[in-house]
């Protein structure tokens, strides 16, 4: 197995401080928690009637009911991303300049481009021109843009790790450049990628919180309005907070699962002179 580690082993000394690192952030994190829950109990956060609505199955249904839609969100940006991702990969690696050049330029762009700011061009600007967009697209649309970007550098990076000889084999078999790259190439560089296009999709997940800024009803908006309702703002976002934590973690440890399960990559074969 070739090693892919990006930077040479820690040695005696360096593992130490490591170690040492790790104690003193951990007690640091440790000691700020317990500090947070002496505030919160000094003013009466922690009291059983604050959280007793969390107990009820009325408050978890909003609260799951917000869950799915920032699921749907994601799922459909995830969809269309991945497609769009797909076509700029190709296009990057195609010999016309004049399919490369614009690809490239939209993968270079929209990379500087915070989501945020896709966001507000969605929401503000593009009804001055008459698209004014159903909620649910005012976020799937810039979240789609803004990762597309990301998605097409990763389905790139798969392609690439392919040996070349690879191609060479299905072009000698008679298949065209079209088919050895749809039959051969793209469904091992899929492979190769896929916990990265996993890792990917936590964070895009993570984004639909974005919805907040366009009132459509995710997690995160759903707790905002939760919280104007009973009155409970740190309660309810805490237990937002929860549930983001259970399923990113969930989703993290799948993307390292994948990771581990992966195979590992066969050395190259140096270039002939």
């Amino acid at each position: 197995m070739t090693s892919t580690a990006l930077f040479d082993e820690p040695g005696p000394k360096a593992r130490r401080r490591i170690r040492i690192a790790t104690v003193l952030g951990t007690l640091a994190a440790v000691a700020l928690a317990a500090l947070a829950v002496r505030q919160f109990a000094a003013n009466g956060q922690l009291d059983a009637a604050r959280w007793q609505p969390y107990a009820t199955w009325p408050m978890w249904r909003y609260l799951l009911d917000g869950l799915w839609s920032t699921f749907l969100a994601a799922v459909v940006s995830a969809a269309l991303s991945m497609a769009l991702g797909l076509l700029l990969a190709l296009g990057r690696l195609s010999p016309r300049r004049w399919v490369r050049l614009p690809a490239a330029g939209y993968v270079e762009v929209v990379r500087t481009i915070p989501a945020l700011l896709l966001v507000y061009v969605v929401l503000f600007a593009l009804p001055r021109y008459g698209m004014d967009l159903p909620l649910f697209w005012k976020l799937v649309v810039p979240l789609t843009v803004s990762n597309a970007a990301a998605f097409a550098e990763i389905f790139r990076a798969g392609i690439n790790a392919i040996e070349r000889g690879q191609t060479e084999a299905g072009l000698a078999v008679g298949l065209t450049r079209f088919q050895t790259m749809r039959l051969i190439v793209l469904p091992q560089a899929a492979s190769r990628v896929l916990p990265s296009i996993v890792s990917q999709s936590v964070g895009l997940l993570k984004d639909t919180s974005l919805g907040f800024i366009v009132s459509y009803g995710e997690l995160l908006y759903s707790g905002k309005v939760l919280a104007a309702y009973n009155h409970l703002v740190i309660q309810t976002y805490l237990v937002v907070a929860l549930i983001y934590l259970v399923v990113n973690a969930s989703l993290s440890k799948l993307a390292r699962t994948l990771e581990a399960r992966r195979p590992a990559l066969p050395a190259r074969r140096p270039a002939r002179a």
